[in-house]
């Protein structure tokens, strides 16, 4: 499942290739195409990302909500936004990105570009606009960008006030709340007496986390997956709001979700093209854990595989 970073990342790219002009609209796939008509030829105001949900907003007051969920994605074709990503758009420190990298946004390109959990350059294109590929439940179109949307969990238009109250259930977003988002965070966490390694997976308690920030988050902070959130100290679980904080700036500005500091040389390489090499605990069971070589565990926790060293984290 996209967590958030990758839907910040969507909402740049959109907020950068697709605000200004009259966008044609259609549900290639048919199940969206009420909503369509509605958003056909309306022009593109703004895009918001708040944790795991994109916003749309469009004149006229309308509004286009997406939850990519576990399957969906976006396809751009087109003029689209492939390269260096500004200073002014950095969500946090660098760590191991490459301007040339197809995870960067940058300069324009006419290209193709699937952006969901990860994000990977397509061949060139040759006719415009592209044919729809597969089940498209919509295709956001303009003289010279397109975006295709297939597999959400969630699509549907809404007014402001719709916006607003979908907006409402979900808890802070270091990128959207800010400081105030912290002591939201911290309060949301303490008066739970539900384990943290769930808590941190509630999109009410915090948003735009998902499993891979889960485990290597609780890792960093060398916290018991499984201790209630109420027994964890005040200054605990700000340390956690800030690794948050810090983790998603880099996941936004390079794409891809490193949560392990000051790799170099071959590691940061091998850490640019292999999930397995840029995580401390994720998806690494039974294997060594990189600290104190003790045999990463796996357990099943709501429904989703948790991943923890049973010796540092207690």
């Amino acid at each position: 499942m996209p967590e958030g970073h990758s839907v910040h990342r969507i909402a740049r790219q959109f907020a950068r290739s697709f605000t200004g002009p009259p966008v044609t609209v259609s549900s290639p796939q048919g199940r969206f195409t009420a909503g369509a008509d509605r958003l056909d030829g309306h022009a593109i105001l703004q895009a918001r990302a708040v944790g795991k949900q994109m916003f749309l907003e469009f004149d006229h007051h309308l509004w286009l909500r997406v939850h990519l969920g576990m399957y969906g994605a976006w396809d751009f074709a087109g003029d689209i936004a492939v390269g260096p990503i500004s200073p002014a758009e950095r969500g946090g420190r660098v760590v191991g990105a490459n301007e040339d990298s197809p995870w960067s946004i940058g300069a324009p390109r006419r290209t193709r570009l699937r952006m969901a959990e990860s994000e990977r350059l397509q061949p060139e294109i040759d006719v415009w606009p592209p044919e729809p590929i597969g089940q498209v439940r919509v295709r956001l179109l303009t003289p010279v960008a397109v975006a295709d949307l297939r597999g959400p969990t969630a699509c549907a238009v809404q007014t402001v006030e719709e916006v607003d109250a979908t907006i409402a259930k979900l808890g802070p977003d270091p990128l959207v709340d800010g400081e105030a988002g912290e002591d939201a965070f911290v309060a949301n966490v303490r008066k739970r007496n539900v384990a943290i390694g769930q808590l941190l997976m509630d999109q009410e308690v915090v948003a735009g986390i998902g499993n891979v920030y889960r485990a290597e988050l609780l890792f960093r902070a060398r916290l018991d997956p499984y201790t209630p959130g109420k027994d964890i100290p005040t200054d605990v679980a700000r340390e956690l709001w800030r690794d948050w904080t810090y983790l998603l700036g880099v996941g936004v500005e390079t794409g891809q979700m490193f949560t392990m500091d000051g790799l170099e040389g071959d590691e940061l390489e091998r850490a640019k093209t292999s999930r397995d090499d840029r995580h401390w605990v994720y998806h690494r069971t039974g294997e060594p854990c990189r600290v104190c070589g003790t045999p990463i565990a796996m357990a099943e926790l709501v429904g989703r595989r948790l991943y923890w060293c049973p010796k540092d984290q207690v």
